[in-house]
């Protein structure tokens, strides 16, 4: 151990003289390259460095690694090619309906997308109101959510991002997989010659070809969600749009605001009472010509009872005044037992 840390110090002392040496101008046994005269060769001597990694190599050691020249590359997006399925639910709520639906089915078409769904329906009050499921492209979702924000109120808004990178390039594996065994089995069926041979191999190549048409489909239905983004849109008319307001600072404001808010909502049942009367008034009136038949037919029932015993119809007199009657406590049995 002590010999071979001796010689590793010598060697390195000798090549330190000797380098130093030809820094000098005095080593004789080198050629004109490792002692430069002047000081033009002096800079290419040190700037290459391969003058003094071949001294070194001659007494056994090896030259250190150059750093490796690293060029920065600009960084990839983290989603380039994760496939991303974008979707989203809004309730919103308009004063104008018309025109909201109007400008919203025009900004589907602007950006691209198509109605996959729509349907619209009205209230008893009058209102209206529509459910739209919108595909618009995937680059598009943002601007979208955002337009949709100017053209109506958005009460509430849902917003969800799925990765499906793993299923999708599982999905394309396994086809790839299933188009090479079909290659396979189409040559060695080339080349059968039993008919029990033949038999299976047509059998294996249909349940194949099923597979190849299932994954297949399932890669497009990827690639359809992957490229439109899919938005469920509710939109409700309204005669006065929702509004978030902050909590009041002092006790007055807020009894203030409920008292005002008490007089707004019951003038609003008032208002929806009115409305359904109006809308189901030939079912109240029904209702009512019911209840006044039921009535007369009921006196006219009397009317009979009251002819039949002849005289008004009475309850008898045990049922008005009770199975046992109540005698009071000071009345005597017998007028004549009065006491004086």
């Amino acid at each position: 151990m002590k010999r071979g840390l001796a010689l590793f110090l010598a060697a390195l002392l000798t090549a330190l003289t000797l380098t130093a040496c030809g820094g000098g101008g005095g080593y004789s046994g080198g050629s004109a390259s490792s002692a430069p005269a002047d000081s033009e060769s002096q800079t290419a001597y040190d700037g290459s460095g391969d003058e003094w990694k071949a001294e070194v190599r001659e007494f056994g050691f090896d030259a250190p690694a150059e750093p490796e020249a690293t060029t920065e590359e600009p960084r990839e997006d983290r989603l380039a090619s994760a496939k991303m399925v974008y979707t989203a639910s809004i309730q919103a709520e308009t004063q104008d309906y018309d025109a909201c639906t109007a400008a919203l089915e025009e900004l589907v078409d602007r950006l691209g997308g198509y109605l996959e769904y729509a349907s619209s329906d009205s209230r008893g009050d009058g209102s209206r109101s529509a459910s739209y499921t919108v595909r618009v492209p995937a680059k598009e979702f943002r601007g979208f959510l955002k337009t949709v924000g100017e053209i109506s109120h958005v009460t509430s808004q849902d917003q969800n991002a799925e990765n499906i990178s793993e299923r999708y390039y599982d999905t394309e594996s396994r086809l790839e997989t299933q188009k090479t065994k079909m290659e396979r089995l189409q040559t060695l069926l080339s080349k059968a010659e039993n008919m029990e041979d033949i038999i299976d191999l047509e059998n294996a190549i249909s349940e194949t070809e099923y597979q190849i048409e299932q994954l297949t489909g399932s890669l497009r239905h990827y690639d359809s969600l992957v490229d439109f983004a899919t938005i469920d849109v509710r939109l409700r008319e309204v005669l006065r749009l929702t509004t978030v307001e902050e909590a009041p600072p002092t006790f007055g404001s807020r009894l203030g605001n409920a008292f005002t808010d008490g007089l707004r909502g019951f003038g609003d049942f008032l208002q929806d009472v009115a409305v359904y009367l109006a809308y189901n008034w030939t079912w109240m009136v029904l209702l009512a010509l019911i209840v006044l038949a039921a009535v007369k037919a009921s006196k006219r029932a009397q009317a009979r009872r009251a002819e039949r015993f002849g005289g008004p119809f009475q309850e008898p007199k045990a049922k008005r005044d009770g199975f046992f009657k109540r005698k009071k406590k000071d009345e005597p049995k017998n007028p004549d037992d009065k006491q004086p």
